[in-house]
């Protein structure tokens, strides 16, 4: 299955260790799952990880650059969309179109809207975490 990571989990990810984190263990320990990015995705990625607010280590920001180069399936094509609610957001639609993803786990509320937009299954954390983590485990 393939699966779009919204910032926002990543980002928690890195800071809280929790639900987050134990999602993007799942996602890269099984070999049915792939997560799917685009360049700019990934780029965001690595510039909201360096951000000084959250005052990640070097060493850590290291890490999840490893991370992030290994373990993502880059997908280069990027269909169009157009997503008034927060147009920030609207390379992450793009890249679920593209990567015809099953799954696209994100915090933000503003893909509420999105739904009818894609046939990507758009969910919390906790609901993935809930439907496929739990009943897979």
């Amino acid at each position: 299955m393939r699966v779009v990571i919204d910032t926002n989990v990543l980002v928690s990810a890195a800071l809280k260790d929790r639900d987050p984190e134990a999602i993007i263990v799942f996602v890269v320990s099984h070999s049915d799952f792939e997560w799917m990015a685009t360049p700019e995705i990934i780029q965001e990625y690595k510039e909201v990880l360096a951000r000084p607010k959250f005052g990640l280590p070097q060493d850590l920001l290291d890490q999840w650059d490893r991370l992030l180069s290994s373990l993502i399936t880059i997908i280069q094509d990027e269909l169009p969309i157009n997503f008034p609610q927060d147009p920030k957001d609207a390379k992450f639609l793009a890249c679920a179109l593209a990567a015809h993803a099953e799954w696209l786990i994100t915090g933000d509320r503003d893909f509420q809207h999105a739904k009818r937009m894609v046939h990507t299954t758009i969910v919390s954390v906790s609901m993935f975490k809930k439907l496929v983590c739990d009943a897979l485990t």
